[in-house]
Formats: C-alpha cells, structure tokens, sequence
C-alpha cells in the first residue's frame, strides 16, 4: 500500500465497518424540506370561509359548456374562411366536420361528466371520467373513419386543420373567459 492510503484514518470513512460485514446502528433522521417548500410549509395558513367565497368569486371554474360552444365557433369561423379562400364548398364542409369531430364527442364528455351519478363520489367520478373519456376517443376515432362515407369531396388535410385548431383553440376560450380578478388576502 501507499504511503497515502495509510495516512487516512479510519474515521474519515464511516461506512467502511459496512463494507467488512459488521452492522452499524441506523439513526432515523427527520427531513425537512429546504428551499421553497420549506417557505411555504411555514407560511400556509387556511383560508377563512370568506377569504374562500371571495376567492371563489374573484375566480370563477369555467364551464366545460362554454368551452365547447368557443370550440365550435372557432371550428365554423375556420370552415367559412377555409371555404371562402378555396371557393370550394367541400374544403369548408370538410373542415367544419373535422371541427366536429372535436366538439361532438367532447359534449358527450361534457354530459357524461356533470351528471348525478357522476358526482356522488370520488370513486364513481374517476371511473365516470375514465369511462366518458373512452367513449369520446372512440367516438373521434369512429367520425374520422366514416369521414370520407359522410362528406362528398373530402379533403383530408382541411378536416385535420379542422380538428386541430379546434383541439387548441381551448387554450384561447380559457385564456379569454377566466381572467383573474385581483384579489388580496388580508393578513
């Protein structure tokens, strides 16, 4: 061996008993978070039942009804201007059905979702999700199959610009109807 490695001590290593077989007692440690979560454990403090009814005011949920009606407005205003800048009526036709392709199985999504049944527990409320999220890929799926049966002339890439800006346009209908007013909490 080296002169090095003879120099060291046996305390600077603490695991080496482990290394040779010979157990060691383990200590239970407490963790605590650092950095920010460390902050905010400190600094949550339950909000009050109107500090909570006025958060809920200055924040309204946004109703999946309203989002799907922004869809379908996004999908015709696309069908018309697809229709009008091509001059053909099979580009607007098929652009609006690759919109509802979208909006029709998300309604069905909707309904399914703000249901009785589907709020009367937990439970029942993942597996109603689940279930009714099924039921709208299929449903997708199906209306993209039977496209070409339904609409005369197709177009297929009018219908996908159809079904995707249709798909995306959620963010603008979120972004547009949920602003969030201000609101302070009084410390």
């Amino acid at each position: 061996m080296s002169t090095l490695a003879h120099s060291v001590k046996r305390s600077e290593f603490p695991d080496q008993d482990k290394l040779h077989g010979k157990p060691e007692a383990v200590q239970p440690a407490q963790v605590r978070p650092a950095g920010p979560e460390a902050l905010e454990e400190e600094s949550f403090k339950p909000l009050t039942r109107q500090e909570a009814a006025a958060l809920r005011r200055a924040n309204p949920s946004v109703s999946p009804w309203e989002v799907l009606a922004g869809q379908l407005a996004a999908g015709v205003v696309l069908a018309l201007v697809a229709g009008l800048l091509n001059a053909s009526y099979s580009v607007g036709w098929s652009a609006l059905y690759g919109a509802l392709a979208v909006v029709l199985p998300g309604a069905l999504f909707a309904r399914g979702l703000t249901s009785k049944v589907a709020s009367m527990n937990p439970g029942a409320a993942v597996a109603g999700f689940f279930l009714w999220e099924m039921v709208k890929v299929g449903l997708t799926v199906a209306m993209l199959f039977a496209a070409p049966r339904w609409v005369p002339g197709l177009s297929w890439p009018a219908m996908l610009v159809g079904l995707v800006v249709t798909m995306k346009v959620v963010w603008l209908v979120l972004l547009l109807r949920a602003r969030p007013k201000s609101y302070e909490r009084k410390s």
